[in-house]
């Protein structure tokens, strides 16, 4: 599984403790957003949410941990692409059960607020039950037919209530673009050409030519 880790400004300082935390598991593990809180350049929780329905969307990752202060902020940003399952996470009790019941693809984490001592070992703990449960296995275990059809249910609703990636690309400000797009290492990480999603592929190609164009 890749599992993409996104960090944006003001959690930034939480980045090393959630690589640390995941470094327990065989997953591949890519560190895309902020190393630290204030570094320049910076990704703002709209930019993180942004990004990680693109890689997700695009298929360069399997699983987004994101967040912010409170992981509200990202969770709303996250959540207005297609494509998104994303949850809440605040103790290993949630992730628990998002995974057996969500079984989603995506998590935010209140990085700052309630963080406190031991808060490097909270993540260990959520991670362990994000990653090993039977993903979608349903709580309580009778009730696993009907959550697996809820979920499709919401995955159909996701397709229905919202353009395509490509539009969605076309259509969103600069200010929300080109920070998330110029960030080191997303356009190595993207490999535009080789996008299966044909508009998506032509938008991010198109885009990255022009702006090597203009320096």
């Amino acid at each position: 599984m890749r599992v993409v880790v996104l960090n944006e400004t003001s959690a930034g300082d939480r980045n090393a403790a959630i690589v640390d935390a995941l470094s327990q598991y065989r997953h591949t593990v890519i560190n895309a957003g902020m190393r630290k809180s204030g570094d320049r350049p910076e990704l703002t929780y709209i930019h993180t949410g942004f990004l990680a329905a693109l890689l997700l969307n695009s298929g360069r990752a399997d699983f987004v941990v994101g967040g912010c202060g409170t992981g509200q902020g990202f969770l709303n940003s996250v959540m207005q692409y297609p494509g998104v399952a994303c949850g809440l996470i605040a103790d290993p009790l949630d992730a628990w059960l998002f995974s057996l019941i969500n079984a989603g693809n995506c998590i935010s984490l209140a990085l700052n607020k309630g963080y406190g001592w031991a808060g490097e070992v909270n993540l260990r703990f959520i991670f362990e039950k994000i990653f090993d449960v039977e993903r979608g296995a349903g709580y309580p275990a009778h009730r696993r037919e009907s959550q697996a059809e809820s979920r499709l249910t919401l995955e159909h609703v996701s397709r229905a209530t919202h353009l395509p990636f490509a539009s969605i690309l076309q259509d969103l400000p600069e200010s929300v673009v080109k920070p998330a797009l110029s960030f080191p290492g997303i356009r190595e990480l993207l490999d535009a050409r080789t996008i299966p999603d044909s508009s998506v592929r032509d938008y991010l190609t198109s885009y990255y030519q022009e702006t090597v164009s203009r320096c």
